[in-house]
């Protein structure tokens, strides 16, 4: 599906997603970040560092990949306000950098959700460092969590990762670098969250 007419259609589902429960509020939807072709976040070569607003978590990812620039991209995220049944974030934090050049798994640490990326290109790999950005909802535990497909699925196309999935949090990412072709595919970790308070280590 076109991403512009599925950007469209989204409040709607959060429209009938309200009517069920506490879900996405439409009345919040003109809080999220531009996800248009104008709202990048960086510019090919240039470091970066995006936060969703305070209560909100990323739930779209976008990206163009340029060949001439760096064998770089220009990225793009959307997030959206967490239910109220999750309360308000109690502590937010960046994770440690997953090095250039270098595959890499990050899954929140003490059950975060992702809420932003920070980036930082290096000329000399053609490739970037990534720094997640988490926070933490009481004491609210993951389960059920899956594996998206492959973003892109092949390198050097564009990517369009939009969560639709109901109750489903972003908590991570694991990525694939391709010494050929200079560019990384993705997949992201997503789960559902708890409705009650558990015990839970440094996961």
């Amino acid at each position: 599906m076109d991403l512009t007419v599925l950007w469209v259609l989204l409040p709607l589902v959060t429209v009938a997603w309200g009517q069920y429960g506490d879900w996405y509020p439409y009345q919040q939807y003109q809080q999220y970040q531009d996800y248009s072709d104008d709202g990048w976040v960086n510019l090919n070569r240039q470091g970066f560092s995006f936060q969703c607003p305070h209560g909100q978590v990323v739930v779209a990812v976008r990206s163009i990949f340029s060949k001439k620039e760096g064998s770089d991209r220009q990225w793009n995220y959307a997030c959206m306000p967490t239910p109220q049944r999750l309360g308000e974030p109690t502590e937010c934090w960046w994770e440690e950098i997953n090095r250039a050049g270098m595959e890499w798994y990050q899954t929140c640490s003490n059950n975060g959700l992702v809420a932003g990326f920070q980036s930082r290109y290096f000329e000399s790999v053609l490739d970037r460092e990534w720094q997640v950005f988490c926070c933490r909802y009481s004491k609210r535990c993951p389960y059920s969590c899956w594996l998206t497909t492959e973003y892109p699925g092949h390198y050097g196309e564009e990517i369009d990762m939009v969560s639709y999935n109901y109750d489903y949090y972003m908590r991570g990412a694991t990525t694939t670098f391709s010494a050929v072709e200079r560019d990384r595919q993705w997949k992201f970790i997503m789960c559902r969250m708890t409705d009650y308070d558990c015990e839970f280590a440094n996961a």
